[in-house]
């Protein structure tokens, strides 16, 4: 049942991703042209999901913000796993005092909340797409320095590592081509998982009004303006919060899988 759960989350990712890419040419209408005449008109044949307080499709700037949300993804993931694995393959293949350096930072990022530390962050930067990403790839990192440490520390004692330490191999070389390669499956399970938070963190950030701008479709952003009009204009915000909705339970379903398909523990029968 975990690997159809999986399966299933990894499907609905495809489907988001495609039409987020594909947005230009699924989407109805222009993402940013306002149409005064036909504002808060509800679902109907011409505007499946309706259109906003400013006349603009729904449909259209729910594709669009998908686009956005997932750059948001990509890049902090990419930015604070590549930092974070890095500073712990190094932390947990040399150990002594570099290990206890890197290790004593980590802990002072650990020590604050995740998300409160990225709200102190974006209230000093201004508001933008960038200040997100820089704001969470700063406070996230220190998970994977920590994750990768624990690992590279367990693979620097395993025999393998040994025998090329005898044979004269430097130190740089076993990291690259033993310690690193060795490391990255507990992280890329964590990655996953982590996809989901980003998207939540995110959308956080922007409805607080630290993230996107107008006129950038984004989900957390699109929340924020509507908010005012869900007893009234359901359709405005309901949309956009089950993107979100969807998009994290998707990431988790396929991080949870993922999760049990490479743990060597796991007992296939």
């Amino acid at each position: 049942m975990r690997d159809r759960l999986g399966l299933f989350g990894a499907a609905l990712i495809t489907v988001i991703v495609l039409a987020a890419v594909l947005a230009p040419w699924l989407a109805p209408y222009p993402a940013d042209a306002p149409d005064p005449a036909n504002n808060l008109l509800p679902p109907g044949a011409e505007h499946w999901f309706g259109t906003d307080y400013a006349g603009r499709d729904v449909l259209t700037r729910v594709l669009y913000g998908g686009r956005t949300s997932l750059v948001i993804v990509v890049a902090v993931l990419t930015v604070s796993a590549t930092a974070g694995v890095i500073l712990g393959v190094v932390a947990g293949y040399a150990g002594g005092w570099l290990r206890d350096v890197i290790m004593r930072v980590t802990d002072v990022f650990l020590a604050f909340p995740a998300l409160l530390l990225s709200l102190a962050l974006a209230v000093v930067l201004q508001p933008s797409v960038t200040t997100v990403i820089v704001a969470i790839a700063v406070t996230w990192w220190p998970w994977y320095a920590r994750l990768a440490a624990s690992v590279a520390a367990s693979i620097a004692t395993r025999p393998y590592v040994d025998a090329a330490r005898c044979l004269g191999v430097p130190a740089p070389l076993i990291v690259v081509r033993h310690v690193l390669p060795n490391s990255l499956t507990p992280v890329l399970v964590q990655v996953s998982l982590d996809a989901g938070g980003v998207i939540l963190t995110a959308a956080a950030l922007s409805y607080l009004g630290l993230g996107a701008q107008e006129p950038t479709a984004e989900w957390g952003l699109m929340v924020q303006q509507s908010q005012s009009l869900f007893t009234t204009n359901w359709w405005v915000v309901t949309f956009p919060g089950l993107a979100i909705m969807l998009t994290a339970f998707a990431f988790n379903l396929l991080g949870e899988g993922l999760r049990d398909a490479l743990d060597p523990r796991r007992v296939v029968k």
